[in-house]
């Protein structure tokens, strides 16, 4: 593959191309046939390969993995439970090359979400990418930019998009009233950084591994492969990215908001001396005018004696009601309990699922890239707001931070040579 400066390459994006009329015949052609599919990385890809297994009509053509060890258990699984033979490739490019390939399903760390996926949008792939899909506000235009101009179908993996679906239509059906606020929780007890729990093969390709990021002077990455790389700005988004889009997702789709007013993140490393530079403990706040919304993260202390209400809660004129996972509970006024409900649910397979049959036209997407990188965006003014101690103020029209000299820095990142975005 070329690998030609990315930003040049989503720009121009009046120009019309063909993309999109060969789009629409594609769809049609794809309406009826088997779709063959890659997914690249197998840390959380292993639960993209299991959920793909259980679908109809799909076939997974292509593995790719730097990790020698992850790829090997990777075919096997798929060598079990598929009669079509599976290809093993460490350079995730080789697919690119293949014309048959329909999608790629992408379970890279952040930092590789929105190079990759242009990369393969301008394949003709269409796209199915983990969240948080962008390591940084510019990435995060840019993957909606390139989404437009090649005309490819592309879902973020945010799976409460289609698991609580049906909640958020009795929410905005007007269960508890106007919405008011909401409020969204992550609690774990996670242990000091540096210690993999899966140590990287001798024979890791480092570069291909950390591909558009160069290397850090403060820190080698062979220490925090494969998961601890989320607690370093240099490479991760912290909770807020990791696991806090998937509320914030939700609160946002609750409350009817697309960008904010203003943004707060406070908090801190408080529970281990270690090299972790992202929160462990801290609280994020979101003004959007008409209504609010908080994201309250805990780390590394379950609080098991204040269990929150539910995942995400909302507060009404008339109740609060409680969501978790394909589930909610209705309260009113009072705090008294009052009525039930429960979702579809499906766990990954309904999720990807989804992306696959609108790939075919058979349906729309439930968490188009667009979007979700409005909820992405949430993370990264948060995060902004974090490293900057500053109060974000946004253009609630765009998303862009107004008179913010020192966040304007942490919008887009340096890119290894080669790789630039």
């Amino acid at each position: 593959m070329n690998r030609r400066t990315l930003l040049q390459q989503t720009s121009a994006l009046g120009i019309t191309t063909a993309f999109s009329s060969l789009s629409r015949l594609r769809a049609a052609d794809q309406a009826g046939k088997k779709l063959k599919v890659a997914v690249v990385a197998l840390g959380r890809g292993m639960a993209h390969v299991q959920a793909l297994l259980k679908l109809p009509d799909v076939e997974i053509a292509y593995l790719a993995e730097t990790d020698s060890n992850r790829l090997e258990k990777g075919l096997k699984v798929v060598a079990d439970q598929q009669a079509v033979s599976c290809q093993g490739v460490k350079d995730f490019r080789k697919i690119l090359e293949d014309k048959s390939v329909d999608a790629v399903f992408i379970a890279t760390p952040n930092f590789w979400h929105t190079p990759m996926a242009i990369l393969a949008m301008q394949a003709g792939k269409h796209v199915y990418v983990e969240k948080p899909g962008s390591q940084n506000p510019g990435e995060a235009e840019a993957l909606v930019a390139a989404m437009k101009k090649y005309d490819r179908v592309v879902q973020m993996g945010n799976q409460r998009r289609t698991w609580m679906k049906e909640a958020i239509e009795a929410l905005h059906g007007g269960v508890i009233g106007p919405v008011r606020y909401g409020r969204g929780f992550y609690y774990n007890s996670r242990k000091e950084v540096g210690a993999p729990v899966q140590p990287a093969p001798a024979d890791m390709d480092w570069n291909l591994w950390q591909g558009p990021v160069p290397d850090d002077a403060k820190h080698d990455i062979k220490k925090y492969a494969h998961y601890d790389w989320h607690w370093l700005w240099h490479w991760g988004n912290g909770e807020l990215g990791n696991n806090g889009i998937h509320t914030l997702d939700i609160l946002r789709w609750g409350i009817k908001g697309d960008y904010p007013l203003k943004v707060t993140y406070n908090g801190g490393r408080y529970f281990y001396d270690d090299v972790q530079e992202t929160p462990d403990t801290g609280t994020a706040v979101y003004d959007f005018g008409h209504a609010g919304m908080s994201w309250e993260c805990s780390s590394c202390h379950p609080r098991a004696a204040e269990k929150p209400l539910s995942e995400v809660v909302f507060y009404g004129d008339n109740g609060t009601m409680g969501i978790g996972r394909d589930s909610w509970t209705i309260y009113d006024p009072k705090g008294k309990e009052i009525s039930q409900g429960k979702g579809a649910g499906g766990g990954d397979p309904a999720h990807m699922g989804n992306f696959l049959d609108a790939i075919r036209g058979k349906a729309k997407l439930n968490s188009p890239i667009d979007e979700g990188q409005k909820s992405t965006m949430l993370c990264h003014l948060g995060n902004i707001a974090y490293r900057t101690n500053t109060v974000v103020r946004c253009d609630p029209k765009t998303g862009r931070m107004i008179d913010n000299p020192e966040g304007e820095k942490l919008w887009t990142r340096e890119y290894r040579a080669g790789w630039g975005l």
